[in-house]
């Protein structure tokens, strides 16, 4: 049986495109060719099944008022047995986490994650019985959000919220076992809505896990 990893994520797990003339397709979705998921399997080759666990609107665990089903902590248990056994789960997720709505900063995200991180590892989903999990820190949203009509929806803080993250998640990880990589300067955000990978933010990220998974 191949090594599955299961990449469990938002948006940007799940290929969302916000300037279409990046996309090969001109749609809102990159195709099989961009994804970094799509990428990575390719990277790896043939001993590896990367499977795509990534929705639009996700969050670490806060549900949303406007949107039903988005806290990751709800399904990852569905999830992850539905593609056992597991032997590695990669978490990108905090991006959601920041909208004003929420009423939660860095801190109580960092918390979330590490709910999140709780209960994937007592899923009894991994091969031979020990999780391995990667917490992938988003890049941080730009202030260019603001600018935008997608932005007045997110909320003024969300840039500043963003920048948070990865302390409170590295520490998580340290706290929890877990391997840690920091996007921030790995991989490029568009600079239309300033939170979601170009093309080749795409290329970025799945380069950057590729090299990790293989050392």
């Amino acid at each position: 049986m191949k090594k599955h990893i299961v990449c469990f994520g938002d948006s940007n797990t799940h290929g969302y495109c916000a300037v279409p003339s990046d996309c090969a397709d001109g749609g809102n979705r990159f195709n099989e060719e961009e994804r970094w998921t799509c990428l990575l399997q390719k990277k790896l080759g043939d001993e590896y099944l990367v499977l795509e666990e990534g929705l639009s609107g996700r969050t670490t665990v806060f549900d949303d008022p406007l949107h039903e089903c988005m806290a990751g902590i709800d399904v990852i248990y569905s999830t992850l047995m539905s593609h056992e056994p597991v032997d590695l789960l990669i978490i990108m997720l905090g991006t959601n986490d920041t909208k004003d709505r929420l009423g939660v900063n860095a801190a109580c995200i960092g918390i979330g994650m590490e709910r999140l991180v709780m209960k994937a590892k007592s899923t009894m989903c991994w091969r031979n019985g020990e999780p391995h999990i990667l917490v992938v820190a988003p890049p941080h949203i730009g202030e260019g959000l603001n600018k935008i009509p997608e932005g007045e929806a997110m909320g003024v803080t969300c840039a500043e919220k963003s920048r948070g993250l990865a302390e409170k998640f590295e520490s998580v990880c340290k706290a929890q076992g877990c391997a840690f990589l920091d996007a921030q300067g790995i991989a490029e955000f568009n600079n239309y809505d300033c939170m979601h990978l170009t093309k080749k933010g795409h290329a970025q990220l799945a380069t950057a896990l590729a090299d990790w998974i293989q050392k």
